[in-house]
């Protein structure tokens, strides 16, 4: 998934041939980068545009073989070109592209690897609005990333489900797939009557005809295309709302609805106790999606409502709804800037045990600091194996450095600046990048500013950025 620097001066090389290629007169415009150079996924996203909408309509159809079944889908996407454009890239990994336009009037296009290369009857300019719709279809791929976890689209047993950390979305449909372009979705997805449809924001309609039900969802935040979910399958739906009234939407696969009750009963509960830890909650309704233990190997913080395989633990669904603030409303810049997701999260997890009778933050740091936090002698040496701020390789992007040392890194912070500006801190953050995406610069200035009388250069040296185990005072 990572491709080396030369392949992506040929990638160029291509579309200026193909634009080349097209006849008319001379090009003004410049093709769009075929990726933001992201140091861990440098094919990722496109340059050259900005997509604020997405407008997928999908039909779904369960191959009876248990496969990946056969999905036919038109994404209809808004954005606004950031230069003169001739061409510009898309990602799509997999499936038959059909017919692509652009404002309504046929474009070229060309596939080379995960680049859809579109060029428009007409160039675009620096600042315009355009629309290009794709028609595709195909079986969606199950994509393995390096650390050998799959995402992309998933065969379940009763339907499929998407989830696309890091770049799985782009195996369902075409786009910019990095988390440094966040747009708005409409979601409308059509599947054998009796099955149902679970996405991100909120289910606008539901109807059926022929046999046939669609379902359609609205996301009126912004949203990394990473945390965009679709759940086919059978669910028992429930809908409720905290004492503020914001929405709480779950689904949960009949085998999990035994043992999810209690804990999602506990959602309005966090989500009061996030709220005052984190600030204002930044979307427009909360909930979670529980499949089968089998479906797949991890929980994801999907936005809005979190995926999990399986029944979650109170302390698990705490860290997936606060990727809600952190992670989702705020997301990071590159993926280099992972720990800024993962390492608050997991903090959260220490800040409810704290105030849930478990052990304080400063407990749970120093049993990871000496070694005694696991029962496995190699899983705590992990903790060192790299600073948070700085993994290694793709592979490494959810090794236990970006989570526990992570959440060190934060505890370090509140013992530096004391409790109740580091509540401040918290509540700060979140908002002043509120629907944004930051990274590893931009939080240790905002620290620095919020504490000017405080030395942080330590805790960046050896917590955020050094190597092995730190010297702790």
């Amino acid at each position: 998934m990572r491709t080396p620097v030369p392949r992506l001066f040929a990638a160029a090389a291509t579309v200026v041939a193909l634009a080349a290629c097209s006849g008319g007169g001379a090009v003004e415009g410049t093709p769009g980068g075929s990726g933001v150079r992201d140091p861990y996924f440098p094919k990722a996203g496109n340059g050259g545009y900005d997509i604020g909408h997405y407008d997928l309509k999908l039909d779904y159809d369960l191959d009876a073989d248990a496969g990946a079944g056969h999905l036919t889908g038109t994404a209809t996407i808004t954005a606004r070109a950031t230069r003169d454009l001739s061409a510009f890239d898309l990602d799509l990994k997999g499936l038959d592209v059909e017919e692509v336009t652009v404002e309504g009037q046929d474009a070229r296009f060309n596939r080379a690897g995960q680049e859809l290369t579109v060029r428009p009857a007409e160039e675009l300019n620096d600042g315009e609005t355009f629309r290009v719709t794709v028609r595709y279809s195909g079986e969606p791929e199950t994509i393995t990333d390096p650390d050998d976890s799959e995402e992309g689209w998933l065969p379940t047993a009763d339907g499929a489900v998407g989830l696309g950390e890091p770049t799985g979305s782009m195996a369902w449909f075409p786009g910019s797939h990095h988390p440094s372009d966040k747009a708005t979705y409409d979601l409308a997805m059509t599947v054998p009557e009796g099955l149902g449809v679970v996405s991100n924001g909120e289910l606008r309609d539901e109807r059926t005809r022929d046999g046939r039900t669609t379902f359609t969802w609205h996301t009126a935040e912004p949203m990394a295309s990473h945390v965009v979910t679709v759940a086919v399958g059978e669910w028992e739906t429930a809908r409720s709302a905290t004492d503020d009234g914001l929405p709480v939407y779950t689904a949960v696969d009949p085998t999990q609805a035994g043992a999810s009750r209690k804990v999602l009963k506990r959602i309005p509960e966090i989500m009061d106790w996030a709220r005052e830890n984190f600030g204002p909650y930044p979307f427009s309704s909360t909930g979670a999606i529980v499949d089968r233990d089998e479906d797949a190997g991890y929980a994801l913080e999907t936005q809005n409502r979190p995926y999990f395989p399986g029944a979650p633990d109170t302390v698990l669904l705490v860290h997936e709804l606060a990727h809600q603030w952190y992670g989702n409303s705020v997301s990071p810049k590159t993926w280099r800037d992972m720990w800024l997701n993962e390492g608050f999260a997991t903090y959260a997890e220490w800040l409810w045990e704290e105030d849930h009778g478990g052990d304080t933050a400063r407990e749970t740091f120093e049993a990871l600091y000496d070694g005694t936090y696991y029962d496995d002698e190699a899983a705590n040496d992990s903790i060192w194996a790299f600073p948070p701020a700085d993994p290694p390789d793709a592979a490494r992007l959810s090794d236990s450095p970006v989570y526990q040392r992570g959440a060190m890194v934060l505890h370090k912070i509140r013992e530096t600046v004391g409790d109740d500006a580091f509540r401040e801190l918290l509540h700060g953050w979140a908002a002043a990048h509120r629907h944004g995406n930051a990274d590893t610069e931009d939080f240790t200035a905002y620290v620095e500013k919020s504490a000017p009388d405080e030395d942080f250069s330590q805790i960046w040296a050896d917590w955020l950025r050094g190597d092995g185990r730190p010297d702790e005072p």
